[in-house]
């Protein structure tokens, strides 16, 4: 008979690994077996927790997002003005924790699930709102009737930049990553009389 409380641990060395194989391979196309090898643990122990690969993949996702909204919040919990909260976003958005090599392949194949899979099309709808929501509390004092359209920018900027972290080689750059995010926003908000 397993021990008590041996379940969330599992399930989480299972997640980890599962973000850590897609980060490897650097698609989707990864098998429960290299998962659960990655995470010490047999096949049908993997399958007896999450029922299905899909399963396992929605689990990551939801680890990676969470995390990522600790980090926004605890970023913002500090932050002061309307600008403070814009730079805490992007710092969360681009820390170490968010902005490692696993993660962002993690990130850039869950795009890839979102389009067929509707609870991943879901969680990703949920982040987005999440991001535009932060960003628009910075900008609607900074930048008036042009936040909405600016938040829209960032948000695909920041996404951008995953995207192309992901082609790069070596380990990612947060602060080159922010600053590309950050001299985009400082040019828009000087052009806000334009």
């Amino acid at each position: 008979m397993p021990k008590l409380g041996m379940e969330p641990i599992r399930k989480a060395a299972l997640v980890k690994a599962t973000i850590v194989e897609i980060g490897r391979a650097g698609s989707l196309d990864v098998t429960v077996s290299q998962i659960a090898k990655r995470a010490g643990m047999s096949s049908a122990l993997a399958h007896h927790y999450f029922g299905s690969k899909e399963e396992m993949f929605l689990a990551a996702m939801r680890h990676v997002l969470t995390l990522y909204g600790a980090e926004v919040r605890g970023a913002l919990a500090t932050a002061e003005g309307p600008e403070g909260r814009l730079h805490a976003v992007l710092r969360a958005s681009f820390s170490p924790g968010n902005f490692r090599r696993e993660a962002v392949g993690a990130w850039l194949n869950f795009w890839v699930l979102a389009q067929t899979v509707p609870e991943a099309k879901r969680l990703l709808a949920v982040y987005q709102r999440r991001l535009r929501s932060n960003l628009l509390a910075g900008l609607r004092p900074l930048a008036g009737n042009r936040a909405g359209a600016m938040a829209d920018g960032l948000g695909a900027l920041i996404d951008g930049v995953y995207l192309r972290e992901v082609l790069k080689s070596g380990p990612p750059d947060s602060a080159a990553a922010v600053a590309v995010v950050l001299d985009y926003l400082n040019t828009e908000l000087k052009g806000k009389g334009a």
